[in-house]
């Protein structure tokens, strides 16, 4: 019998969420006699495993287990950032089942969300602690996001809606949500791209809130419209561009300090 009293998982379990591959993966790995706990072979890949205590080994090698789960996805388009919905998929229902399964799957979440026509970066966590500190009013850590916008600009425009962005705008009411004056947001352009025939605009877009629909709203205040929009950053950490979309994976240990350091340096 597993000991409930410590806190103890499924080996399969812990490897796989350690970037060993799936837990038939790490099956095969046991079969291979790779997988030591305290120096002895493993047999069974099943077996509970207290992550404190014992030593796990791959090939000799130790593994550091981490306490959390971090992982990027590149969102697509027409999941909603939730655990269930009755109408859409959801971005949980793209991870693969050990993170789906056990304690993993009850305390997994997002850090913030998108709507369900935004793409991009998306970090998916069991550390509570992180995501308040991250989504905390008083973070003000910044989000970046590439519109597509549907009318073409001048010169003088696009710096008029810097200047205006700089300044903070004011969006109006949408459905509940109600108006609001915008912080200070950094817009900058990159060329100009096709959409449905046409060129459009380009934006670069740092915000340091999180308002219903922000982005969307702000370039509606100034007489456009997003055609297209996904997140690229988050503070210090940018979406890997070599993830296709609905693809993820574990955060490495560089990016998650990354995120911690946000965190804890916002909290201050």
């Amino acid at each position: 019998m597993p000991d409930t009293t410590q806190r103890t998982e499924r080996l399969d379990k812990i490897l796989s969420n350690q970037g060993f591959g799936t837990r038939k993966d790490v099956r095969g790995l046991v079969r291979a006699g790779a997988v030591t706990i305290n120096g002895e072979p493993v047999k069974d890949p099943s077996m509970h495993v207290h992550t404190e205590r014992d030593v796990i080994a791959v090939d000799g090698e130790p593994v550091q287990v981490q306490q959390f789960v971090y992982l990027m996805m590149n969102k697509c388009k027409d999941v909603v950032s939730a655990n269930k919905d009755g109408e859409h998929s959801t971005v949980f229902e793209l991870l693969d089942d050990s993170y789906r399964t056990g304690s993993c799957a009850k305390d997994l979440h997002t850090i913030g969300r998108l709507d369900i026509d935004t793409e991009g970066l998306l970090i998916l966590t069991t550390d509570g602690t992180l995501t308040h500190r991250l989504i905390s009013p008083k973070s003000h850590i910044g989000k970046t996001y590439t519109a597509w916008l549907r009318d073409s600009l001048t010169p003088q425009q696009r710096d008029a809606y810097r200047v205006q962005c700089k300044a903070g705008i004011h969006i109006a009411p949408e459905g509940s949500e109600p108006e609001a004056d915008c912080l200070g947001a950094e817009l900058s352009w990159s060329d100009d791209v096709m959409y449905a025939g046409a060129q459009r605009p380009c934006a670069v877009l740092t915000i340091y809130e999180g308002k219903y629909h922000q982005v969307k709203r702000m370039f509606a205040a100034l007489g456009n419209e997003v055609l297209y929009l996904k997140r690229t950053a988050m503070g210090a950490l940018t979406l890997d561009p070599s993830l296709e979309n609905g693809g993820y994976r574990q955060l490495t240990p560089e990016e998650i300090d990354l995120l911690k350091n946000e965190g804890a340096s916002h909290a201050e």
